[in-house]
């Protein structure tokens, strides 16, 4: 087996490396941040790791593909009340509407697979 080269192998600490600010395509940021090795996808899409500041709320939005996230840190609250905590796992089929709040902030890692459609 042949060593791996530097031009295939990216690696980030998610508590050191510098998250880039998320910006929405209409010009819309909200505070929240992405730490994203593959720059071959738009920013937050595919597998991401994702912040939310503290106090945040995103945007109410409908998923373009299924989303899977899981809880590294804090805590969410989601539109129909449910709390989410460090440690859980999550799902949302492709066309569910929602948007979540983080009172003490949160970290998350996410995979999706295309971009959302805001509702708002």
């Amino acid at each position: 087996m042949k060593p791996v080269g530097t031009d295939d192998r990216r690696i980030a600490n998610i508590h050191e490396a510098p998250f880039e600010p998320f910006v929405y395509d209409d010009g819309v940021a909200l505070g929240d941040a992405v730490l994203q090795l593959d720059d071959g996808k738009p920013l937050g899409q595919g597998f991401h790791v994702y912040r939310m500041p503290a106090g945040m709320r995103s945007r109410s939005h409908r998923h373009n593909g299924h989303e899977q996230f899981l809880i590294l840190e804090g805590e969410l609250i989601e539109s129909d009340g449910t709390v989410l905590r460090k440690g859980d796992l999550v799902f949302y089929r492709d066309g569910t509407e929602h948007n979540s709040y983080t009172p003490d902030g949160c970290l998350l890692a996410v995979h999706i697979v295309g971009p959302e459609f805001p509702l708002d």
